[in-house]
């Protein structure tokens, strides 16, 4: 019985045309920004998402990191959705090494923030008894929504907005091609109104390493400063950056194939008496549901998954995590929802 593994599209492997081109990659510097495929990649994608100037990163977390280092200093906040992946994914990095405080206000029914909490939200800089709001964070997908998307419009209030405060949006934009892929708009679209946005290259888009950054060009000069200086600057990284723009080229428009398997088992998984998922909700790869307290508790439920051969994720409380992928055929899908569906009898019959 073969692995089926919905964990995350992280563990996507590089295409063979990807091993090619790292194996054949003009490579330099990059510390000295002499690395050609580097550069190439960087150029590529900041004029895909609209913007002046783009930077290689080890991760979105990483990407993320910058961000607020490059906008912010110690004592600043930052202010985003309270399922942000910034918030729940990243390790504290934010507060252990940028050195601010984060305000969470809630998602909205569409997986974005509001644009009147954030007004609410943002703090003046002329109070000395608070911290100054220096940067407000959007995520398209939203992760632990479903990867719910923001449209434009969506994007472009809370923008508004911040700019009308003086306070910087950066977009986590880990899975923004599916983004642009299920609302069938130009990427740019949903990244020229932010002052910055980052994009990985190592889920979706199958390469095995990295992200982007984009913004202006002083942003992106500021942002490599920080990058040498948390340990982010690589060398004759050409190598990864060749495979990135395979992806670019390759990788995108395919997205829409991870988002017809997810809807299939978002169908399935909501037939399955114990488990509970709006479908209709499912817009792109993700797709989060809970498990009945009287099936089992949720890592128990992923104990048995496993045993099953299907391996899925856990973002807490009774909610379960299925990702598609490149590697996760229809056939795939059908027979995750039959072993799902056994497994979920199984247990309900031994309590």
């Amino acid at each position: 019985m073969a692995i089926i593994d919905l964990r995350s599209d992280t563990v996507t492997k590089p295409t063979d045309e990807m091993r090619r081109a790292m194996a054949a990659a003009e490579v330099g510097d990059d510390v000295y920004g002499e690395d050609p495929s580097v550069n190439e990649l960087q150029e590529q994608a900041a004029s895909m998402l609209g913007h002046e100037a783009g930077l290689l990163t080890a991760s979105g977390t990483m990407s993320n990191l910058l961000a607020t280092l490059t906008y912010c200093n110690h004592g600043d906040e930052i202010v985003m959705g309270d399922q942000a992946h910034m918030f729940w994914n990243e390790g504290g990095g934010q507060a252990a090494l940028a050195g601010v405080q984060t305000r969470l206000i809630p998602q909205s029914a569409s997986g974005g923030i509001n644009a009147g909490d954030v007004a609410r939200n943002i703090r003046s800089t002329g109070n000395p008894h608070v911290a100054a709001t220096k940067m407000i964070c959007l995520e398209n997908t939203q992760n632990r929504c479903s990867g719910m998307v923001m449209t434009p419009a969506e994007t472009k209030a809370v923008c508004d907005v911040a700019h009308g405060s003086g306070v910087a949006v950066h977009l986590d934009g880990a899975r923004i091609f599916n983004a642009s892929v299920a609302l069938e708009v130009p990427v740019a679209e949903l990244t020229r109104d932010v002052d910055d946005a980052s994009f990985c290259l190592s889920k979706a888009l199958s390469c095995p390493v990295g992200s982007v950054l984009v913004g202006s060009k002083e942003f992106i000069k500021e942002a490599a400063r920080w990058r040498k200086m948390v340990g982010g600057g690589m060398r004759q990284a050409g190598v990864l950056a060749a495979a990135g723009l395979v992806a670019l080229d390759t990788m995108v428009d395919r997205l829409a194939e991870d988002h017809q398997i997810a809807r299939r088992l978002a169908e399935g998984l909501a037939n399955i008496d114990g488990i509970t998922l709006d479908a209709d909700s499912i817009q792109t790869n993700i797709v989060i549901f809970d498990i009945d307290e009287k099936v089992a508790k949720a890592p128990d439920f992923i104990k048995a998954m496993a045993s099953a051969e299907v391996l899925v994720s856990y973002p807490g409380e009774q909610s379960v995590r299925m990702v598609t992928h490149r590697h996760i055929s229809a056939d795939d899908a059908e027979e995750a929802l039959s072993r799902t569906s056994k497994v979920v009898r199984e247990l309900q019959a031994a309590r």
